[in-house]
């Protein structure tokens, strides 16, 4: 059972409508040399909420993060972490926990010195801060390798002590960029049920900056999209998702009967227009019309679709729906921004 918590911490990661947000951003902007990088960011994150901050490279994920963590101040805006103005970047700096995307390791050390001499740091005395690098390796399951060195560490052992570091002040908010970078699936897994585990058991925030979509969609509440420095969408996963929706199935033919199959699709009801996938001559763009009757395509109009295909001996090679996850709205909703 994990000892090292915040006084009334809950075993939920619900939380109340009326609860205030952990972490409040209110009108962001950066620039570099003119050139805007954060075009007013705004959001706002609850105790043991999960947010995950997504966006094409040079969207202002990397920017949006290093002012969050007062490694820089925006050029106008403010926000606030449990109840304390930006304007007191120190006190902010007490107050968050950081897991950067490259995190360098005195491999001379042992995990346990290496959480220590943070502790240290933060100002518990040597006996405390030694116990609480025992209990954060337990917690991140390094319990076994505290007195091993860190370099004889696996990637992916690294980067459960970076996460403790992350944890080493208590924080109420912790800032993740690209945790699983370089891991294995199993890897992955275990790392992002460590992630869950940190906002519900401790009641903190955690913003999460990730490329892989699945992870995001897996374990997060909000989702913030950024293009070109500025949100194109925000709020629950579902409500995002909602957001980049598109009644489209996409279905791979041989390219000989491509131009025969376009033409049986279009001649269907409630079909609003078929087209070539890109520059593809076998891969068929099926969107339908917008309406109550036909959106998802996972019912009726789907199995039309097939069943018209299939009785005039057209080879499907392939059938897929589109506009159902995170991925699928992402990529409509970013290209839809350029």
């Amino acid at each position: 059972m994990l000892t090292n918590l915040r006084s009334g911490a809950a075993t939920s990661t619900k939380t109340s409508s009326t609860e205030s947000p952990i972490l409040v951003a209110d009108d962001l902007r950066k620039s570099y040399e003119g050139r805007p990088a954060l075009r007013g960011l705004t959001f706002a994150l609850q105790a043991g909420g999960l947010l995950g901050f997504l966006g094409p490279n040079g969207a202002g994920k990397t920017t949006a993060i290093r002012i969050l963590t007062t490694v820089f101040p925006p050029d106008s805006g403010h926000f606030s972490v449990d109840g304390t103005s930006s304007d007191y970047p120190e006190r902010i700096r007490r107050k968050i926990g950081v897991l950067p995307e490259s995190l360098g390791f005195p491999k001379h050390l042992t995990g346990l010195e290496f959480l220590t001499y943070f502790g240290r740091l933060y100002g518990r005395t040597a006996k405390e801060a030694k116990s609480n690098a025992r209990m954060l390796l337990q917690e991140v399951n390094l319990q076994d390798r505290a007195n091993s060195l860190v370099r004889t560490y696996s990637r992916g052992m690294r980067q459960r002590l970076g996460i403790a570091r992350a944890l080493v002040n208590d924080p109420v908010v912790v800032f993740l960029d690209e945790p699983t970078l370089g891991l294995d699936p199993a890897g992955q897994h275990e790392l992002l049920s460590m992630i869950q585990r940190i906002a519900l058991n401790r009641r903190a925030g955690v913003v999460l900056s990730s490329h892989h979509l699945s992870e995001i969609e897996r374990i997060c509440d909000q989702v913030v999209i950024l293009r070109s420095g500025q949100v194109i969408a925000s709020g629950s996963v579902s409500h995002v998702v909602g957001q980049g929706q598109r009644n489209v199935i996409r279905i791979h033919v041989p390219a000989p009967s491509a131009a025969r199959a376009r033409q049986l699709l279009e001649a269907l009801p409630n079909i609003k227009k078929v087209v070539f996938s890109g520059a593809a001559t076998d891969w068929l763009e099926v969107e339908a019309v917008d309406s109550a009757e036909t959106t998802a395509l996972n019912g009726h109009l789907a199995n039309r679709l097939l069943e018209t295909l299939i009785r005039a001996e057209v080879p499907i090679l392939t059938f897929e729906a589109e506009g159902g996850r995170l991925h699928d709205a992402f990529l409509r909703l970013t290209q839809e921004a350029k």
